[in-house]
C-alpha cells in the first residue's frame, strides 16, 4: 500500500468519523497523562489498581444481570424495564431468608422478615456474613435465584404471554408497568430506607505483590458470579436446550417449523434469565453490605448500557460489556469526582456505538 494510498484512507477516516478521531485524540492524551500521574507519584499505583478491582467487582455484578436481560431481549425481542426490580425482588427475598436462618431463635420472626429495615434485627444484632453464617448465606442465594426465576416466570404467564405477539413496543411499555408495581410493591412491605445488612468482622486476603486487599464478599460474589456465566456458557454450546435457545435467537419462525418448542425454550429462558437476576441482586447486596427498594433501577442503567455496548442479543456482549462498564466508570476517578462516574460509563459506552453502532459482539445472538 502506498503513501497515496494510506493518505487517501486516513482522509476518509477523518471525514467520516469526525468524532472517532476527536475520542482517538483524548485517548491518547488521558494515557499520557494517566502515565504521567504515576511516574510523578500524584497517583499511586496501588490506586490505580484499587479502581480496577472495583470496577471488575462491580462489572462482575453488571454482566451477571446483563446476561438475563440480554437473553430474554434475544428471543423475545424487547428490552425489559422490570430487569431491575427483578434485581431487588431476588435480593429482598434472599437476604429475608438469610435473616431468618442466621437470627433463628434469638429474634422475632417477623423482625428478621423485615431485613432490619424495622424492629429488633439489623446487622449488629443478627450479624451474618459469609464468615460468621455461611449456611445462611448460601441458602439465601439458593432462595434469590430460585425465587427470580419463578417471578419472571410468573410475570409472563400474567403478562408478557397474552401480548406475545404484540409489537415490542407495547411489551415494553407493560415492563414499565411491572417494574413501577414491583418497586412500590417492595417499597410497601420493607420501607425505604437502605439498612446495612451484613455485620461482623470480614476478614480479607492481601493479594501477594501488588498488594490489593480482598474481603471475603468480594471473593464470594467474584466466585459466585464467574461460576454462574461459566454455567451459562455450558449450558448455550454443549446442551439441547442451548442449542434450542440459538436457533430461537437466529430465526424464532424457523425454529418453530423445525420442530423446536419454543414456547418451553422462553419458558427456560425466563427462569434461567431470572435466576441469573436474581443471584446478581443478592451479590452485590452481600459486598455493598445495603439494601433498598430502588437499587436495582438504579443499577438498570448500567446493565442496559453494557447490553447495548456489548451488542444487544449477545450474552457474551454482555458479559464483555458489563466488566468494560465496570471497569470505565472506577478508573475514570483518575480524572473525575465520584458524583460523574456513571457518566464516564455512558461515554465510553457513546464513544464505542460510534465506531462501532452494532456493539462490541454486533450480529452475534445468544452465543
Amino acid at each position: 500500500m502506498g503513501i497515496s494510498e494510506t493518505y487517501d484512507r486516513g482522509r476518509s477516516f477523518v471525514v467520516e468519523q469526525p468524532f472517532g478521531v476527536v475520542a482517538g485524540v483524548v485517548g491518547v492524551l488521558l494515557i499520557v497523562d494517566l502515565a504521567t500521574k504515576l511516574m510523578n507519584g500524584s497517583l499511586s499505583v496501588l490506586s490505580l489498581a484499587l479502581f480496577l478491582k472495583d470496577g471488575l467487582i462491580q462489572g462482575l455484578v453488571i454482566a451477571l444481570a446483563g446476561v438475563g436481560l440480554s437473553m430474554t431481549y434475544s428471543l423475545l425481542g424487547f428490552a425489559n424495564f422490570a430487569h431491575g426490580d427483578y434485581i431487588t425482588a431476588g435480593a429482598f427475598a434472599g437476604w429475608a431468608t438469610t435473616y431468618v436462618i442466621g437470627g433463628l431463635g434469638a429474634l422475632p420472626i417477623a423482625d428478621l422478615f423485615l431485613v432490619g429495615v424495622s424492629g429488633e434485627a439489623n446487622a449488629g444484632t443478627v450479624g451474618v456474613s459469609i464468615v460468621s453464617t455461611p449456611i445462611a448465606v448460601l441458602v439465601g442465594l439458593v432462595v434469590a435465584i430460585a425465587f427470580t426465576a419463578g417471578l419472571a416466570l410468573l410475570i409472563d404467564r400474567l403478562v408478557y404471554k397474552p401480548m406475545r405477539n404484540e409489537e415490542g413496543i407495547t411489551l415494553l411499555i407493560a415492563s414499565i408497568g411491572v417494574a413501577l408495581a414491583l418497586r412500590y410493591l417492595l417499597a410497601f412491605v420493607f420501607g425505604t430506607s437502605r439498612p446495612g445488612v451484613t455485620g461482623g468482622d470480614i476478614p480479607g486476603f492481601e493479594v501477594p505483590v501488588i498488594g490489593i486487599r480482598l474481603n471475603a464478599h468480594e471473593i464470594a460474589l467474584a466466585i459466585g458470579a464467574v461460576a454462574l456465566m461459566v454455567g451459562v456458557h455450558v449450558l448455550l454450546q454443549y446442551t439441547k436446550l442451548g442449542t434450542a435457545m440459538r436457533a430461537m435467537a437466529d430465526n424464532r419462525d424457523l425454529a418453530r417449523v423445525t420442530g423446536i418448542p419454543t414456547e418451553r425454550v422462553v419458558r427456560a429462558t425466563w427462569v434461567i434469565g431470572g435466576g441469573l437476576t436474581g443471584a446478581a441482586g443478592y451479590l452485590v447486596t452481600l459486598e455493598t453490605g445495603t439494601i433498598a427498594f430502588d437499587f436495582g433501577w438504579i443499577l438498570l442503567l448500567l446493565i442496559f448500557a453494557a447490553v447495548i455496548l456489548g451488542g444487544i442479543g449477545s450474552v457474551y456482549g454482555a458479559m464483555f460489556g458489563g466488566l468494560t462498564i465496570g471497569i470505565a466508570s472506577t478508573v475514570s476517578l483518575v480524572w473525575l469526582p465520584s458524583e460523574f462516574t456513571t457518566a464516564a460509563a455512558f461515554a465510553v459506552m457513546i464513544l464505542i456505538l460510534v465506531l462501532k453502532p452494532s456493539g462490541l459482539f454486533g450480529g452475534v445472538t445468544t452465543a
